[in-house]
């Protein structure tokens, strides 16, 4: 038994001494603690790489051979600068490709795949921007620039899907504003008066209390404070437009039912699975307290 396990031991040793993964990976060497540990770092430090490589940087596992090699070069390089620079390019530029330009694509045309940003304009932008020569713009100008024409882009995309929600909120409205005991405030939420009030006005930056329930067009409750069986408790100004203009003109004890256009709800962007972009929105209010008081 003795004898078996010192040739057992031998062979693993043999094994690891002259040990290869193959091409283009150097032979490891364990002659020594030094050599053992080196290996055992460089093994160690690999823990859910492959799957880093292929989930975050879209490495394709049959072209395992040319990542080998362009790490080993890497890794040999040394401090030579030049060298730095160049592997540094390529890390970032495949970065863009991988990554940025297709989280840019994803965040202005949304699942149209048959959309995308310049990448030549992109990287002309980016390049003068790391550079700092020949740009068009200042970066803190672009990045004005950028947001903004985000935001437009952004919303032509939305408006073109989610169009005709926009119209069936202005085709309501419009004839809403004629029935019976419908009024509309000068930014075009309208409100009917369930319960007058006789308490205090809020201001836009008031403390109240309110009980609430809201629906979209096609009747859907998304949200209410009455099946949670408890109020909601904030600012005036720290809700949607649309409410905080129906409050600055509500008594505390009035009960509203409140209908507010789209632009002053949350425009062109979703808000949870039910709210879709360009919705308006319909609240039963119960303003209970202002400041602390009825």
């Amino acid at each position: 038994m003795k004898k078996f396990t010192f040739t057992a031991f031998t062979a693993v040793a043999a094994v690891m001494m002259y040990a290869s993964c193959g091409d283009g990976t150097p032979k490891a060497s364990l002659k020594s603690d030094v050599d053992t540990v080196s290996y055992a770092i460089g093994m160690a430090q690999t823990q859910g790489l492959k799957d880093y490589l292929v989930g975050r940087l879209g490495v394709d596992t049959t072209y395992m051979d040319e990542f080998i090699k362009g790490l080993n070069e890497g890794a040999n390089a040394g401090d030579d600068k030049k060298k730095a620079a160049y592997y540094a390019g390529i890390q970032i530029g495949q970065q863009i490709s991988n990554q940025m330009v297709k989280g840019i694509n994803h965040e202005l045309f949304g699942e149209d795949s048959t959309k995308t940003i310049s990448l030549k304009n992109f990287m002309a932008g980016f390049i003068c921007g790391t550079t700092g020569k020949g740009g068009l713009m200042t970066v803190d100008s672009a990045s004005q620039v950028a947001q903004a024409m985000m935001r437009t882009i952004k919303a032509k995309n939305m408006e073109k899907e989610f169009g005709p929600n926009k119209k069936a909120g202005e085709d309501f409205l419009k004839e809403n504003a004629k029935k019976e005991g419908v009024k509309t405030l000068p930014s075009g939420v309208q409100y009917k008066v369930i319960k007058e009030g006789t308490g205090a006005m809020p201001s836009d930056t008031s403390l109240v209390k309110v009980h609430y329930e809201g629906k979209t067009l096609d009747g859907k409750v998304f949200d209410s404070s009455y099946n949670r069986n408890e109020p909601a408790n904030f600012r005036a100004n720290q809700v949607i437009k649309g409410w905080t203009d129906a409050l600055v003109h509500m008594p505390a004890g009035s009960v509203w039912e409140v209908y507010i256009p789209q632009d002053l709800a949350y425009g062109e962007r979703q808000q949870g699975a039910d709210i879709k972009p360009f919705s308006m929105l319909i609240f039963k209010i119960e303003l209970l307290e202002v400041d602390g008081k009825k």
